[in-house]
């Protein structure tokens, strides 16, 4: 893993200055869909760089969210949530996750304090327990929602579920023990130089990043079927010429069935238009200029199980 996705080079981590006892590396955070991954990396990065839903398997790709220390550079890599796949998207970002599994230095399973450890935690965790050589820190997410007692329980229930190089609870909401979790993820990293230049936070592409906000925007208020059908393609993003504070953005957004389209839509397009405006904000935020945001809905037929709609759509075997 250290030998991809944008990391800097041999000798631009020299020139980055190498510090006596300096660590860097990889933690994957995995478990079911739902735990809250995705939060969970915000928090430790301290910005948003991964999309947050209450809806399961919200996440669709491997996003690193980096953490810059003064004796650490902490790379988290949050991954979609590991289930029985019922598609070929399925199937391939179960073939993602178990790759990323074995090319990080630790592995931290999530697990939530609010609810039982249920049959996929238990799946997952024997699954784990296949993968030899790698420290896992099992992670019991989502302290806030529950009672201390409740947590204390599920603690003991997470440490009976395998053999943990630690087990550590955290609440990203309050911040709860994330100093804590992050001094232990670095811990179990080599030491080394940094693998990334100091400020950045992610290597996501920022037209990656646009399209996985309009998602998060259309994935709130859906129906339960709808989430896993919605995929968004930015096809053209740029400045406006003659006005470098304005940034055009042209995407499509793709569901599987026209059914669909009328309700991502909505009476009139009012619910288009509101899922414009609050993906438009965040996308301002993210580019730090004004957006010009045109957003289309069409219809991909059964892009979740159709080999070609997906390598149009990004997902690649």
């Amino acid at each position: 893993m250290r030998e991809n996705h944008g990391v800097m080079s041999s000798q631009e981590a020299a020139d980055a200055g190498a510090r006596p006892g300096f660590r860097s590396g990889f933690a994957c955070f995995t478990g079911r869909p739902n735990v809250g991954k995705s939060t969970l990396m915000n928090a430790l990065v301290g910005a948003k760089v991964a999309i947050t839903s209450s809806r399961p398997q919200t996440t669709r790709r491997v996003i690193r969210g980096i953490v810059h220390r003064p004796d650490a550079q902490l790379i988290v890599v949050d991954t979609p949530g590991l289930h029985k796949p019922r598609t070929l998207l399925g199937e391939r970002l179960d073939s993602l996750v178990r790759s990323t599994l074995t090319e990080v230095d630790v592995i931290g399973f999530c697990v939530p304090a609010s609810e039982p450890i249920g049959p996929g935690d238990r799946y997952l965790a024997r699954e784990l327990a296949g993968i030899k050589g790698t420290p896992i820190v099992a992670i019991v997410t989502k302290t806030d929602e529950v009672t201390q007692d409740r947590v204390i329980a599920q603690l003991v229930a997470v440490a009976e579920l395998g053999e943990w190089a630690d087990v550590v609870p955290v609440s990203a909401f309050t911040g709860y023990n994330l100093d804590v979790l992050a001094d232990v993820l670095v811990s179990h990293l080599p030491e080394g130089l940094p693998l990334y230049p100091e400020g950045e936070l992610t290597d996501e592409p920022e037209r990656d990043m646009v399209a996985e906000l309009i998602r998060e925007a259309a994935l709130e208020g859906v129906r339960e079927e709808l989430p896993h059908s919605i995929a968004v393609v930015v096809e053209e993003m740029g400045p406006r010429p003659g006005q470098e504070d304005l940034t055009d953005v042209h995407a499509e957004m793709y569901v599987e069935r026209p059914s669909q389209k009328a309700i991502v839509i909505g009476a009139k397009g009012t619910r288009l238009k509101d899922v414009g405006s609050r993906a438009r904000q965040q996308i301002e935020a993210l580019l730090g200029t004004r957006v010009y945001l045109d957003l289309h809905v069409k219809v991909a037929k059964d892009w979740q199980r159709n080999p070609k709609q997906l390598r149009r759509l990004g997902f690649y075997d």
